[in-house]
């Protein structure tokens, strides 16, 4: 094979292997081996990936050490690499011939290597850059040519691809983790009625992600002028809550002067302190006390104030640090946490102060009533009470006419003196439609009683100007001599109360953020336009919404640009939506939209592509364009639900939909959305059962030696027999057994089944057969897999010799010193072992010199297109030609045509298995099946 094909066919396999599921290390380590090997002969090839402080180290390369020093301690800093930086800032590859003519390369590094030619490349695609690579020699210069330093950027763009795949998976898998977590806590802390829920939902999930439950909070006292105190500890720290407490009482800490307290409270930023007796902010002596290493510290804000903080101490080992992802996602659940706490705070102490003011005004009633009685008497000291009481007070004869007031009174209703009020009607006050050309002292009391008994949930007062204010007030009859002689009204200004409720109704309804309604709200609505839709017999529709790629936005910019950005959202919906829709913020970054009324399906579907196309013109936010998109899902009353829960859960379900689709996309729920998921469950429980109840049997598919025209031994398959579903394939149900873990009992069960049945061959006579039984590698990790395999053929009296067993290339290139072990024992009971797909795998052929294999199976992938593929008839030639060099058996596996098999037998390969033959039989009818006559000629 020459050069030129041998580089096609590696970079043909390097793109195949970049997209199946392998290590990031051993795809760059493949990459290396072609480049040092198969384009340029040189000393070292070295893959280095960014790190957080601007520098980049090294990752995979050849050789694996250099003087002494493994490629993972050796670091590149542009700052000093003048080469690296330029190549970084151009994106473009930099050959140097002569580093003696060249300054730019860090000549620590030239003169510690004697470095006579370097080649520097950038990892990068589409403008981003994911690492560098670096080409050097000692001795003799590499003398490139521009075909190789091409050829070189193929291969290292194929690094590029693999690097933005596994950046890409990792930030996908992180980002539905972090946000389903979210959710999840958004979710709990909705159902926490008092603060200890709320402290202890937050302290759970602090707890998990930081790895550390040593979870404590402390609240802001404004009254105590802005004092800080030790508020609740996590109930899995490895103090208990009263121990903690006394703690802070018997050291009497003052936190208003610790440094770490201030700085996080007055700054509203979080700290991390890893080693406490190294940083002089913290009480040395409190550390010392509690036992503190170290100390991460966030502050508790919720509507620009902050309540108090959250620290998450170390006290088993100082100098540990957080990964950032862990930090961010902790400061996220506390941010998520504060509005809650702070809302319980609010909701508590109104409470208090309405329980307080009701007790307070009833005593002073009934207080009043007894200085009523006596104020004829004590008109000196009626007097001084009415000047001094801080309630508004005033008197009204039979006719309604008022007779005394207090000063709180005329300043209350905003008149300069007692005289301006004494004289005048009741319904100065009482009524804003008072005209003085009316006489009310007719009417007088009846109207007046009947005005204050009447169904009201607000009562007002009116001022000398006619403007309203609420007001508590109470009447109480002036009598004597069992006669009633006039009234007493006692009234207090609630105007500040009123704004107090309103505002906390408005943020029980509202999302703090966006200003738009919440869920609670919004369930609120929905359940009012279900009832209207179920009397009228009309549809109604419901919109989830996720913005994509929001939390990279916030990684990026900050919570606070974050915010931002959803207000701007909010208002884009709002203004996409019909107006008798609603919009809401569910949480996070999802949104939902109600069409209270829709025509039909398409109408709802309009609305989503209205949203859609409102999301097309970038967001402009301090100066910096924002592109958002969206998917959304849609589900329809009554198609797809007839409860608000119902139809909320479809539209989610729709959305994921849509999400898959690479976002801003809609999707309309259906069942079979979700059926699959449903089905996966049923077949999961079903598999539990399954092999209790015999539902498993063994197929064997022939080997064929065509050189002798006979049957050598065959391949144990196994099938589930499902009682509904009929015979399932190993693709249907072996996934599904290896994520339950089952893979270990249905594995044991094959070998065991095919072991018995090559004996039983055995005993008929047929004593050369041979039986092949794939290894999953959950078998092969087991610690008793020897014991297991040793005991089956003792078992069943199969001769270890018959039995060969089949694992992955995947599985074996993971050189371990156990893996190596592993096979050895294997081996020394007698038993094959054969590579499995050989040719799929990520490592160099090196390895085979180092197992104590004895087949080699090529892959079906490769023989489907053998006769019209070149690049697959070289790598297929190329494995039967590596077998007899290294006296290795080699079988095809997947061979259905005459031309395959003509192809493999001309060139060396005559152990044959595939439907050409036979397809896998049950052991009933393996022997008695004729195979094909082969004809060779």
């Amino acid at each position: 094979m020459s050069d030129e094909q041998s580089r096609y066919s590696r970079l043909a396999q390097i793109t195949k292997l970049i997209n199946t599921k392998l290590d990031l290390y051993e795809v760059l380590e493949h990459v290396v081996t072609a480049i040092s090997e198969e384009i340029v002969q040189c000393d070292s090839v070295g893959i280095y990936l960014p790190q957080e402080d601007g520098t980049y180290q090294g990752f995979v390369g050849k050789p694996a050490l250099i003087n002494g020093m493994s490629l993972d301690k050796q670091i590149v800093d542009p700052a000093q690499d003048l080469l690296a930086k330029e190549v970084i800032e151009t994106r473009e590859a930099i050959y140097i011939p002569d580093t003696k003519k060249d300054d730019r390369p860090d000549q620590r590094v030239i003169q510690a290597f004697k470095i006579n030619s370097l080649l520097v490349l950038p990892i990068s695609q589409e403008q981003e850059l994911y690492g560098l690579v670096f080409l050097f020699d000692y001795g003799i210069p590499m003398n490139l040519t521009n075909s190789e330093i091409e050829t070189v950027k193929a291969y290292v763009n194929m690094a590029a691809v693999a690097l933005r795949n596994a950046n890409n998976l990792t930030r996908k898998e992180d980002l539905i983790a972090d946000k389903q977590l979210l959710l999840n806590v958004t979710r709990e802390l909705s159902l926490c009625s008092n603060l200890q829920e709320a402290l202890e939902c937050c302290f759970d999930y602090l707890g998990k992600v930081l790895k550390n439950p040593n979870i404590g909070a402390h609240f802001l006292d404004p009254v105590a002028e802005r004092q800080i105190h030790a508020a609740s500890l996590s109930k899995d720290s490895d103090w208990t809550e009263e121990e903690w407490k006394k703690t802070h009482s018997l050291l009497k800490l003052d936190h208003s002067q610790d440094l770490v307290f201030r700085e996080v409270i007055e700054t509203r930023q979080s700290i991390l302190i890893p080693d406490s007796f190294a940083d002089p902010r913290p009480s040395h002596k409190a550390c010392r006390k509690f036992g503190i290493k170290g100390i991460y510290m966030i502050p508790l804000i919720a509507m620009g104030e902050v309540l108090g903080t959250v620290a998450i101490v170390n006290l088993k080992e100082k100098g540990y640090i957080y990964p950032p992802s862990a930090m961010q996602l902790a400061e996220s659940i506390v941010d998520a946490t504060a509005p809650v706490l702070s809302n319980l705070l609010y909701i508590e102490k109104q409470e208090l102060i309405i329980n307080d003011r009701t007790s307070q005004l009833t005593k002073k009633n009934e207080e009043l009533e007894q200085v009523v009685k006596e104020i004829k008497q004590l008109s000196h000291e009626k007097e001084l009470i009415l000047n001094s009481a801080g309630e508004g007070i005033f008197g009204l004869d039979l006719e309604g006419n008022i007779t005394f007031c207090n000063p709180s009174a005329t300043s209350i209703l905003g008149y300069k003196n007692q005289e301006e009020l004494i004289g005048q009607s009741y319904q100065y006050i009482f009524d804003w439609r008072f005209s003085e050309k009316q006489d009310y002292s007719k009417s007088f009391p009846a109207n007046f009683k009947t005005q204050r008994n009447s169904d009201h949930s607000d009562e007002f007062f009116f001022k000398k100007d006619r403007s309203s204010f609420p007001v508590e007030y109470v009447i109480t009859p002036q009598k004597q001599n069992s006669g009633v002689v006039g009234y007493v009204v006692t009234f207090k200004d609630i105007t500040s109360r009123k704004q107090m409720e309103e505002k906390i109704k408005y943020h029980a309804y509202y999302d703090s953020v966006t200003n738009i309604p919440n869920r609670v709200l919004f369930h609120d609505r929905l359940s009012q336009a279900l009832t209207y839709a179920e009397i009228h017999d009309s549809p109604l529709s419901v919109l989830f919404l996720d913005l994509d790629r929001f939390k990279k936005i916030n990684d990026t910019f900050g919570h606070g640009f974050g915010d931002i950005v959803l207000k701007k959202v909010a208002h884009r919906l709002t203004a996409a939506i019909p107006k008798e829709a609603t919009v809401s913020r569910q949480g996070g970054d999802e949104f939902i939209i109600l069409l209270p009324s829709v025509k039909d399906r398409q109408e709802a579907i309009g609305c989503a592509e209205e949203v859609l196309h409102s999301f097309s013109s970038p967001f402009l936010i301090e100066e910096q364009e924002i592109a958002i998109k969206t998917s959304i899902g849609i589900s329809i009353f009554p198609e797809h639900g007839v409860t608000a829960d119902l139809l909320i859960k479809n539209a989610d379900v729709a959305m994921y939909k849509a999400k898959e689709q690479t976002g801003n996309k809609y999707q309309v729920y259906s069942p079979e959305i979700e059926d699959r998921s449903l089905e996966s469950i049923q077949l999961e429980n079903d598999l539990y059962k399954a092999l209790d109840q015999n539902e498993f049997v063994l197929y064997f598919q022939p080997k064929v030696d065509t050189a002798s025209n006979t049957v050598t031994g065959a391949e144990a398959l196994v099938r589930w027999k499902h009682p509904k579903l009929g015979l399932l394939a190993p693709k249907d149900f072996i996934p599904l057994a290896e994520e339950t873990g089952l893979i270990l009992s249905i594995g044991e069960w094959v070998l065991q089944q095919a072991c018995q049945q090559t004996k039983t061959w055995h005993d008929q006579g047929y004593s050369s057969l041979g039986v092949s039984v794939n290894l999953s590698p959950q078998q092969f990790n087991q610690d008793q897999l020897i014991c297991r395999i040793k005991g089956i053929l003792e078992e069943t009296g199969l001769p270890s010799h018959s039995l060969e067993l089949e694992l992955t290339e995947n599985l074996i290139i993971h050189n371990t010193e156990k893996t190596l072990t592993t096979i050895h024992q294997l081996k020394k009971l007698g038993i094959k072992i054969s590579i499995d797909d050989f040719g799929t795998g990520y490592s160099s052929l090196g390895y085979l010199k180092d197992f104590p294999v004895d087949t080699l199976k090529i892959d079906k992938s490769f023989i489907d297109d053998i006769t019209t593929n070149p690049n697959n008839a070289a790598i297929t030639n190329t494995i039967i030609t590596l077998a007899k060099s290294l006296q290795l058996q080699v079988i095809a596996e997947g061979v259905e045509t005459k031309d395959q098999l003509d192809f493999l037998i001309e060139h060396g390969c005559t152990l044959i298995q595939g439907y050409y033959f036979s397809q896998p039989l049950e052991e009933a009818h393996f022997l008695k099946q004729p195979l094909r006559v082969i004809n060779n000629n």
